[in-house]
Formats: C-alpha cells, structure tokens, sequence
C-alpha cells in the first residue's frame, strides 16, 4: 500500500468514528435489522405508484412537502415552479438551468458525475473496495462477477458517492468514454445511508444495481448505478428504464457488430436515479488520482474536479 493510501484510509477511518460519535450504535444495529425482513422490492414498488401519481392536489402537497422537508434549492431548476412538474418523479429528477453546473476548463479533470457526498474514495486493493470500518467487498462481485473485467480495474482507484434526497439526481459522465457494456445485476434494495453502510456487510455488492463499462482515453471506466430502498427505478440515456422490472442479470454489449457506437463526452448526462441512491465509480490501475484533499463525508457537485489523468 503506498503511502498516499495509508494517509487516505487513516482519514477515512477518524472521519466514519468521528462521525459514529452523535448517533446511536444500537439504534443503527436495529435500523438495519429491521430492513433485512422488509420486502423491498414491493415497497419500492408502491413507492413508484405514488411518485408517478398525476392527481393535481396529491402530487402538489407531496412535492411542496419534499421541498420543505429537505430544503431542495429550485432557483437551480430549469423549471422553478413547482407545481408545473407532472408528478414527484418528474420533480426529483429536474433539469438544472445551464450554467449551474459549470464544467473544468482542464480536459485532464475527472469530475464528479453528481452531487452528494462521499462516502468513500481511495484504492482498489488487491480486488476489494472499502466500504466503512471493518468493511470491504469484493470488486468481481460489485460488477457481476465478470473477473476478467475486474483484472481491468484491479489496483485501479474508486469513488462512492452518495446522493441525498435533496440532491440533483442525475447522473453525468466523469470522463469522456465510449460505452462497452452494460449488466443489470438484481438484488436486494438497502438502504444506502450512513447507518447502512457502516452496519451491512458487503452493502453494494449485494443491492440491486446498474454496471456502465466505458472506454476512455486513458483506459477502462465503470460507472454504477446502485438501487436502494423505494429506488422506484434506474434509467440510462441510452437504453430507458433498466430497473424495474428485470429479476436475472443480464448483459449488454455495445460492440456487438452492426450496433452504433455510444460515446458520451464529459459531463454529458449518462443515467438517472428515481428516488435517490449511490453512484460509484472506477478507475484502472495508473490511469488517474483522486484531489489529495477530498475526503469520506465532504460534499460534491456535479461537475466539480475531484480528480486528474495522468
């Protein structure tokens, strides 16, 4: 491990127990207890239901109840009025004016694909990611098992990201790439917050997620959209809705011959959450460094540098 790693993962560690300080161990233990007998994908469901409704007073008192529960800022949206949204989903997964999410003049920047908060960033080692104190997950498995994908990205570099309610919830492209693949891996629907991940073993390799392989310039790219509770679905620019309603993994390939090439500059928006979630994304060995000063836990915006090429 070099010396930047180990720096980077003492950070890591006094920031999640420093964090664990205010709240209540027990109480999380029971919180993800609880979530292990709930049936998530029926919840998700019916959270979908309500998210979609079009019923003028209903979808109205639900919106402006969002807005005031976690202080969403519409001066940012292209569409400032609320009520001028069809329903909720169409509300949280709003358009920003264009000029709010200003793009790196330096074409070597990595940005961040969106807003939110890190969760954790740092290295790929020997094939396992971090995921909090006392935890890590097999790198094979958060992707679906493909391990001669996962020698691509091993000893590469990863960042977790985290997008609160509040949050824009589209998903933009940290570098310009050309898509490869994409698998649908199914699972369970935990919750992504910070109770979770400290608490669940192996959280994201097991929920519900959306793998994007990506070419750049400087070597392979994964970008995941990973589902969790009442996450009513997944949608990538390219191919719609992913999630619901397929139960089986499935994998699709994009150099298939006769199938048009899909590539996507920087910054150009790749997927979208419905209800929220977790955006993670990998780097090969050598192709890039995260900013030395970036953190588990500071916030980020879509568009920010969090990181440069080699």
């Amino acid at each position: 491990m070099s010396n930047n790693t180990a720096v980077r993962a003492i950070r890591i560690e006094t920031t999640v127990t420093d964090n664990r300080s205010t709240k209540n161990p027990l109480f999380d233990r029971l919180f993800v207890a609880i979530q292990t007998i709930l049936p998530h994908h029926l919840i998700s469901r019916a959270s979908h239901y309500l998210a979609e409704s079009r019923i003028p007073w209903l979808k109205n008192a639900f919106i402006q109840w969002f807005i005031r529960q976690y202080d969403v800022d519409m001066s940012e949206a292209l569409e400032e009025d609320p009520k001028a949204y069809a329903h909720f989903n169409d509300l949280f997964t709003r358009l920003l004016k264009y000029d709010a999410r200003p793009m790196p003049a330096n074409s070597h920047a990595v940005i961040s694909p969106a807003d939110g908060a890190i969760s954790q960033l740092g290295d790929i080692y020997y094939g396992r990611l971090y995921q909090a104190k006392n935890h890590d997950f097999s790198l094979t498995e958060l992707i679906g098992g493909d391990s001669a994908l996962a020698t691509e990205l091993s000893e590469g570099r990863f960042v977790t990201i985290y997008l609160s309610p509040k949050d824009y919830h589209r998903v933009h492209m940290p570098a310009g790439g050309t898509l490869r693949r994409m698998i649908h891996v199914p699972g369970r629907l935990f919750s992504v917050n910070q109770a979770t991940t400290e608490n669940l073993p192996l959280l994201f390799a097991r929920n519900e997620r959306v793998v994007c392989i990506f070419d750049t310039e400087k070597g392979p790219m994964a970008v995941i959209l990973v589902g969790a509770m009442i996450v009513a679905s997944i949608e990538t620019v390219w191919s719609g809705v992913v999630t619901p309603p397929r139960h089986i993994m499935k994998t699709f390939d994009y150099t298939e011959a006769g199938r048009q090439a899909i590539h996507l500059n920087r910054g150009d928006e790749m997927g979208r959450f419905k209800l929220g979630s977790t955006a993670i994304v990998l780097f090969g060995k050598d192709q890039m460094n995260w900013r030395d000063d970036l953190n588990a836990g500071d916030s980020v915006r879509m568009g920010q540098t969090i990181g440069h090429f080699r």
